[in-house]
């Protein structure tokens, strides 16, 4: 048998397994299917290419996948020369210039799906946090170095200690902290107790009269006495929360050992034959 027909015979059994959904994950995630489908791209068999084009196309419409897709070494440039290039039938180009529209929108639908989930939360911790409750106020607090789990324990070690603090939540991606407080405490002795950390700088965020955010910095000299808790209890352990969030949730739907064993074996013929 010919390279250029196992070629084929391996792209076309790519571009079938493609077409289920219960595989476009598993196809994405594996080392070598992607990248070799985008070195069919270049094949000098144009049934090759428009196979591998049709592939990527079933790929693409799992949308977990694009990102990945979109960021894959050579793809967004290979995918512009089959639409450039002269010798590229009609229909070939047409389907490059689709999946190109498709994996070019990802960083934008990404970013509109981060800022719809981040707009949920505000809304969740003002519910959760009794924001009725007219003898207790709600401040938003923009904290400057709450990168990771280590200054998270050190800011609920500051709020802590701060005698009026009812309660708080944090929204690590963007770096704040809901935090609920008697009417009688402010907003200055929370950044000055965050402050006080030396790691990290609060500011308020504020609502706008036309509903947009204003963030404000805390007046520099403006450090005010705080009162502090002398007994404080232990704080719920995180893995007791309930109001932990889980950042990854993964779990497998449907089956897909029919043709991972083909997958394996297609892998294995892309990394031998990486270069035709």
């Amino acid at each position: 048998m010919s390279a250029e027909l196992d070629a084929l015979t391996v792209v076309n059994q790519l571009r079938d397994l493609a077409a289920d959904p219960l595989n476009r994950r598993a196809i994405v995630e594996d080392q070598g299917c992607l990248p070799g489908l985008i070195l069919f791209f270049d094949h000098p068999n144009p049934q090759v290419v428009y196979s591998a084009l049709l592939a990527v196309r079933y790929l693409a419409e799992c949308r977990a996948n694009r990102e990945k897709m979109k960021g894959e070494l050579g793809m967004m440039l290979s995918l512009q020369n089959v639409m450039q290039k002269s010798t590229s039938p009609g229909e070939t180009k047409l389907l490059a210039s689709e999946i190109y529209e498709i994996l070019q929108s990802a960083g934008k639908e990404e970013a509109e799906k981060a800022e719809a989930a981040a707009a949920s939360c505000r809304r969740k911790a003002q519910f959760f946090l009794g924001s009725n409750n007219k003898r207790a106020k709600t401040v938003v607090l923009h904290i400057d170095g709450l990168d990771d789990s280590t200054r998270r324990s050190l800011c609920e070690e500051a709020l802590l200690k701060i005698r009026g603090v009812i309660s708080f939540t944090f929204q690590m991606a963007v770096k704040r902290c809901v935090v609920r407080i008697r009417s009688d405490l402010t907003a200055e002795a929370l950044g000055t107790a965050i402050n006080s950390t030396k790691v990290m700088k609060a500011q308020q965020v504020v609502r706008t009269e036309n509903g947009g955010e204003l963030i404000v910095p805390f007046q520099e000299g403006s450090a005010v006495l705080v009162e502090e808790n002398t007994d404080v209890p232990d704080y719920l352990p995180e893995d007791e929360s309930p109001s932990q969030e889980q950042d990854k949730a993964v779990t497998r739907v449907g089956s897909i050992t029919d043709g991972m064993g083909w997958l394996s074996t297609a892998a294995n013929f892309l990394t031998r034959s990486f270069y035709w």
